[in-house]
């Protein structure tokens, strides 16, 4: 018989566990977390590439709730994030609930009993409520599509897939892409390989990122005056939410002042002017993710370091081959060429009422309320899910308000009586035709660069359209006016 629970949650990333914690401060403990790794954590588990930090200062990164106190980093290494999941799983009394080590394979809604039928890797079988998915969107890497890609007779990974046992001292190492993994792993492999050549396809737009170490006095002194601290964190909020969205938002104003910025930076940074165009981008600020950085710039003028701008005609058994005919021999080979996004590929197989697969209803770009819920699929809830991510801001409040919607949600319906729910389709719809309609305006809409937030149809599968304060006032509350109940009331 398959185990019944009140909830299952599909993921123990930051997302699933903080889906969980709000289940439990609301008096849910009857839910299972359901994780295919052996260890919690999502990206910052998978993600140990040398140099790999989070890229949102620490303050506005952590859970409004859990505030910690072991942080070392302004932008915290990914070894303090994957401490801060462990402190959150053993400080909110989450482990007996965590299946760790058997992955969720398929999760079907038997209508007649108005619950998902949830089947693991192992075969293992769950009957819940409700299914929460937090898969989160950038865990699935990809490799170029390059001639002779496995063709390579040295070691070659991918960024997000890092091998520690591959000796990087002295050897000839070619790392293709210059994005967000790219800049904090280059500067640390430039300091032990013989020779670092980085393949550019396209410059990104650098802000400084201004970190430092927290001294433990810092930390001391927040501890007597936690009040000081809410209020840092207030007005980092601010100031990426009302700022840095200008950026995004398309004003003159954040458009000129960020390019500026970021030049200045660069021209800080170096003197070549060769090298300075090279790493000039020639579309505008906003359209590929901002990127923060100290020491990539420096790292690209270290002696044992080239910057190859030339288009990869192919990659041979050796090493580079680049379209003005010249090899690069390397060693070893690193992709740090980012994560499939837009298509969606969930590793859950997810049916829903009348047997539409989701795969199936998302084939030409997935669509959702509130990045929520999803129609045809009653009590499905997702956090990080269609339209939610950020250009400006910090996920973990999306993550937040997420969960506090979802846990809403479910007591409500509790409290009423019911057994299941779904956003009608004409709510849906409406909800994503606004929402398309206000990205059109934004930078992403610009057709000059391609970015992972536009499928090949154009359209933003990724991005949500606004401030972070309007997703919040969205989600405050659950309006079940929105939704169709069409199951039976609970005698």
């Amino acid at each position: 018989m398959p185990e019944q629970k009140r909830a299952v949650i599909i993921g123990a990333g930051l997302g699933g566990v903080c889906a969980g914690i709000h289940l439990l401060r609301a008096g849910i403990g009857d839910f299972a977390i359901l994780e295919r790794e052996t260890e919690p954590g999502g990206t910052w588990r998978d993600n140990i590439y040398p140099g790999c930090a989070c890229d949102v200062p620490v303050a506005l990164y952590q859970f409004s709730f859990a505030p910690s106190l072991h942080w070392r980093h302004v932008f915290p290494r990914v070894a303090e994030m994957q401490e801060y999941v462990r402190q959150l799983i053993s400080n909110f009394q989450l482990a007996p609930l965590l299946h760790a080590g058997d992955g969720a394979q398929s999760a079907r809604w038997d209508e007649d009993r108005c619950r998902w039928r949830i089947r693991t890797e192992a075969g293992v079988e769950f009957e819940t409520e409700a299914l929460i998915v937090a898969l989160g969107q950038l865990n699935r890497p990809k490799l170029p599509d390059i001639p002779g890609r496995d063709s390579f007779a040295g070691p070659a990974f991918h960024s997000a897939r890092w091998d520690h046992s591959v000796p990087l001292e002295g050897k000839r190492v070619g790392v293709v892409g210059s994005a967000a993994s790219a800049v904090q792993l280059i500067p640390e492999v430039a300091k032990v390989a013989g020779h670092l050549t980085v393949f550019q396809r396209t410059p990104n737009w650098l802000l400084p990122r201004m970190d430092r170490e927290i001294t433990e006095e810092e930390m001391a002194l927040l501890v007597t005056a936690p009040h000081v601290a809410e209020l840092t964190r207030e007005q980092i909020y601010q100031n990426a939410d009302c700022l840095f969205w200008q950026v995004f938002s398309w004003t003159p104003q954040g458009r000129a002042a960020f390019t500026r910025m970021s030049m200045m930076h660069l021209e800080a940074q170096v003197a070549d002017p060769e090298l300075r165009h090279k790493l000039t981008p020639d579309y505008p600020i906003g359209l590929k993710r901002v990127l923060f950085a100290d020491d990539y710039y420096p790292a690209l003028q270290r002696p044992n370091v080239t910057l190859e701008t030339e288009v990869i005609e192919r990659i041979t058994p050796q090493g580079v081959r680049t379209r003005d005919g010249v090899d690069h021999a390397l060693d070893v080979l690193v992709f740090a060429t980012g994560f499939e996004t837009t298509e969606w590929h969930w590793s859950l197989d997810v049916t829903g009422r009348d047997g539409i697969r989701l795969s199936e209803a998302w084939k030409d770009g997935p669509q959702a309320y509130l990045g929520l819920t999803v129609s045809g699929f009653p009590n499905l809830f997702m956090l990080y899910g269609p339209n939610t991510n950020l250009g400006h801001n910090s996920i973990t409040f999306m993550l937040e308000r997420q969960s506090e919607y979802i846990t809403q949600a479910l007591v409500e319906m509790e409290r009423r009586g019911l057994e299941a729910i779904e956003p009608s389709r004409e709510v849906q719809d409406r909800f994503n035709r606004e929402q398309q309609e206000a990205l059109a305006r934004t930078t992403w809409a610009d057709p000059r660069a391609k970015s992972w937030y536009v499928n090949a149809a154009g359209r933003n599968t990724q991005n949500w359209h606004s401030h972070t304060r309007d997703y919040a006032a969205a989600t405050k509350t659950v309006n079940f006016e929105d939704y169709v109940i069409h199951a039976h009331q609970r005698a």
